[in-house]
């Protein structure tokens, strides 16, 4: 079973238990390869949370493991986990209490769709955006609030960081994500794995950019988007 399945029949075992701290499985395994990808591209010159510190705004934030890993990392950046899903809020929330360096904040309630700034979030405030796992296994109207999102509330030149498995020129490889995708598109034909040339359009349209696509393991890839 490649991470990617594993990753949603976790999601889909555990989505209902509440006030649990979770462990998604995949999670546990790519969130040291995804920190190492951060390491690259995220800059911050301070020690602690400042007044005007770096903000990381996670789009689905799951179980909260991944921001749990990342945060001690970056103890200048101000890590924002958020969720469409209420019942994740005590795993999210359980991490972020013990975060040992106190810059994960505690869970937002967010559906990607609507515009961030009715969640109280200004236009050009965000220094960086990221979302694992999220646009395969939700409606493609969650890409496009994600991209569009990114476009209006990030600021100049910032990044949007996206994970999972994508197609490119249309090609689904290698057999593993074509069955990954087929099993998604039978519990839901709105989820599915997106091609990448897909949301370089979509990026055009919202002033993001590209600027690097990272081969991951499981046959995954991290793309970093810049704001233009």
């Amino acid at each position: 079973m490649s991470n990617n399945r594993d990753f949603a029949c976790t999601f889909l075992l555990n989505e209902s238990i509440k006030g649990e701290k979770l462990i998604y499985p995949a999670a546990t395994r790519n969130k040291e390869p995804i920190l190492q990808v951060l390491k690259r591209f995220i800059n911050c010159d301070t020690d602690k949370v400042e007044d005007l510190s770096p903000l990381f705004l996670e789009i689905a934030s799951g179980s909260g493991q991944h921001l749990f890993h990342f945060a001690p990392h970056f103890p200048g950046v101000k890590f924002q986990p958020s969720e469409i899903e209420e019942n994740l809020f005590g795993s999210i929330t359980y991490y972020a209490k013990t975060c040992p360096t106190k810059n994960m904040l505690n869970p937002i309630l967010l559906d990607i769709r609507q515009k961030l700034n009715y969640y109280g979030i200004e236009h050009n405030s965000i220094d960086y955006m990221y979302s694992a796992n999220m646009i395969h296994i939700s409606p493609y109207e969650c890409t496009i609030g994600l991209f569009e999102n990114a476009g209006q509330y990030l600021k100049s030149d910032a990044l949007m960081i996206t994970y999972g498995p994508y197609s490119k020129d249309g090609v689904i490889t290698p057999q593993s994500n074509i069955e990954f995708n087929a099993s998604l598109k039978s519990r839901d034909p709105s989820w599915g794995i997106r091609d990448i040339n897909d949301l370089i359009k979509l990026g055009e349209e919202n002033s993001l950019c590209l600027i690097d696509t990272v081969e991951m393991p499981a046959n995954n890839k991290t793309l970093v988007w810049k704001k233009n």
